[in-house]
């Protein structure tokens, strides 16, 4: 069997055990609906996209090699770094539900860059979106945050973090207290109410807003 065979082989068997599909699987890598049952069934394409194989390989956890991709080298890391952008909001308001929060793009940052911005294990990096004006002018309606997940509560300190209240998605400012083992949670915009002296263990924080991007103009 040649190495393409093997990868679309091998892309086919984690679909399988994973119990995803063809089409959601097309969506998380920009193509049309169709894309990946045709490279897996009729071989078109004939092998994946870098950036495609990158994302797909990232998401079932496995190395690219196995997708068709190059054996690593072991003594090179990668230049850059493939992020997922997850179909979700994290309000900046009064709460967005999250649903079922999955792939709806990527965006590619250098790896070098990340590492100079504090994030640990880039596997544990995703962006989202802002909505709603509570975090103004730090954060508007619409920006994409990256968040951290590996920068959570167990690292907990004064910044900006995602939170999870009662099943929807915040995203606020948290200053620590710990000798009282307490949190306070705020809005950068003065028209929200925040709550102070919140105990540790009754916040659900998802991670830390290490990044944030928007549209000018």
């Amino acid at each position: 069997m040649s190495e393409r065979m093997d990868a679309r082989a091998e892309l086919e068997r984690l679909i399988g055990e994973r119990g995803e599909d063809y089409a959601g699987l097309s969506r998380l890598i920009g193509r049309n609906a169709a894309y990946v049952q045709q490279y897996i069934k009729r071989g078109i394409p004939k092998r994946l996209a870098e950036a495609d194989r990158r994302l797909l390989a990232r998401y079932f956890e496995v190395p690219e090699e196995r997708l068709g991709g190059p054996a690593p080298d072991p003594g090179r890391e990668p230049d850059h770094v493939v992020v997922p952008r997850l179909d979700v909001g994290a309000s900046a308001g009064h709460g967005a539900l999250p649903g079922e929060e999955r792939f709806r793009s990527s965006l590619a940052f250098d790896a070098g860059w990340l590492r100079r911005l504090g994030t640990g294990d880039v596997r544990l990096l995703s962006t989202i979106r802002v909505e709603g004006d509570s975090m103004i002018p730090t954060l508007a309606d619409g920006d994409e945050i990256m968040v951290d997940r590996g920068d959570a509560a167990e690292r907990l300190r004064d910044g900006i973090y995602v939170l999870r209240i009662d099943e929807a998605l915040m995203v606020k400012r948290l200053a620590v207290n710990p000798s009282a083992r307490t949190i306070s949670i705020s809005s950068d915009n003065a028209a929200y109410p925040g709550w102070p002296d919140c105990r540790l263990e009754t916040i659900d924080v998802v991670g830390r807003v290490v990044w944030a991007g928007r549209r000018i103009g």
